[in-house]
């Protein structure tokens, strides 16, 4: 069965620049670590969740959805992306953010605010029934005559995860063209998404080297099925022959310390010795957990001199702003 991509709509800014942390590799002593800069996909859609973005808001164009409705934490940066993404297109979109009351809106939610969602503010308790919060929201936008179109957390979905499928082919070519090899990508891993397009990719692409998703929340066994489920959905809707079990895929965990989008000091000084050593702003929820996950792995001797690691940055500089106190 052939793999059938379907359209996308471009907002990213395309490709984004592969470099080497020179310093941060000499100081860690081990493996050469490579940077892929989807923090460049664009300014207010930085990250990587405008890739996911393309193929779920063609969908929606193309179902004629008159509002966006999604979720994520107050500073979800998917939350951001999808409401900038929506001003972009000329139509609504709604939020269902959890845990803030919006009074000081700062970082993500400012910018949610200036773009003008409607934000809908739901407890931690209610958050875990959002799915059925978003699909009641959609039932009332459809009794007023506004057609929906509801985008998982995260845009983590197989449709989602092709975003991930096409950036493996952009890194392919760079890898091609700079005379490359890694024998290891790194992601940070939330929702899952990214991580399955990246499998789904490299299976497609034909990328040596281990993909490895360090998780900044729940566990591995969560994410190994949750990734799981959505390689089998990509499977079914667009043919890809990809059959791994939850237990091949590598999650290394470990690293959610205090919970998600919580720092210890050590999360945070990893972040500052970064910015200061190598210019790369690295964010407290996702690519700082990640990038602390990698260093102290390296130093345990999972990753080896002589080797090279690719590090996906998936944007989220605007997670910085609200946790300013911690650095300074």
């Amino acid at each position: 069965m052939a793999i059938t991509i379907p359209s996308r709509i471009i907002f990213a800014h395309l490709p984004t620049p592969l470099e080497k942390l020179q310093r941060f590799s000499e100081e860690l002593n081990g493996p050469d670590i490579y940077i892929k800069r989807d923090d460049l996909t664009g300014m207010a859609e930085t990250g990587n969740k405008i890739r996911k973005l393309e193929y779920l808001l063609a969908e929606a164009r193309q179902q004629g959805g008159e509002v966006l409705i999604t979720c994520g934490g107050a500073q979800s940066n998917h939350a951001r992306a999808t409401a900038v993404s929506a001003a972009k297109m000329g139509i609504k979109c709604h939020l269902v953010l959890r845990n803030s009351t919006g009074s000081d809106p700062e970082g993500n939610l400012f910018l949610d605010r200036l773009v003008g969602a409607e934000i809908t503010f739901i407890t931690a308790a209610e958050y875990e029934q959002v799915d059925e919060i978003m699909s009641k929201l959609a039932d009332e936008y459809v009794a007023k005559g506004i057609k929906p179109y509801v985008i998982p957390e995260g845009g983590s979905n197989a449709l989602g995860s092709l975003g991930y499928v096409t950036a493996m082919a952009e890194v392919a070519e760079q890898m091609k063209t700079q005379s490359l090899a890694f024998e290891h990508m790194i992601c940070a891993v939330g929702s899952g998404g990214t991580l399955a397009g990246m499998l789904l990719g490299k299976q497609a692409v034909g990328i040596a080297g281990q993909i490895h998703g360090i998780n900044v929340c729940d566990d591995a066994n969560y994410f190994q099925n949750r990734v799981s489920n959505i390689l089998r959905s990509a499977r079914r809707r667009f043919g890809f022959d990809l059959n791994l079990q939850s237990q091949d895929i590598s999650i290394i965990d470990g690293y959610v310390g205090k919970g998600y989008g919580l720092n210890s000091q050590e999360e945070i000084d990893l972040i500052k010795h970064v910015a200061q050593l190598e210019g790369i702003i690295l964010d407290p929820v996702y690519t700082g957990k990640a990038m602390f996950g990698l260093a102290d792995q390296i130093r345990k001797g999972r990753f080896k001199k002589g080797e090279r690691i690719l590090f996906w940055h998936t944007g989220g500089i605007f997670g910085l702003f609200p946790k300013k106190a911690l650095f300074f």
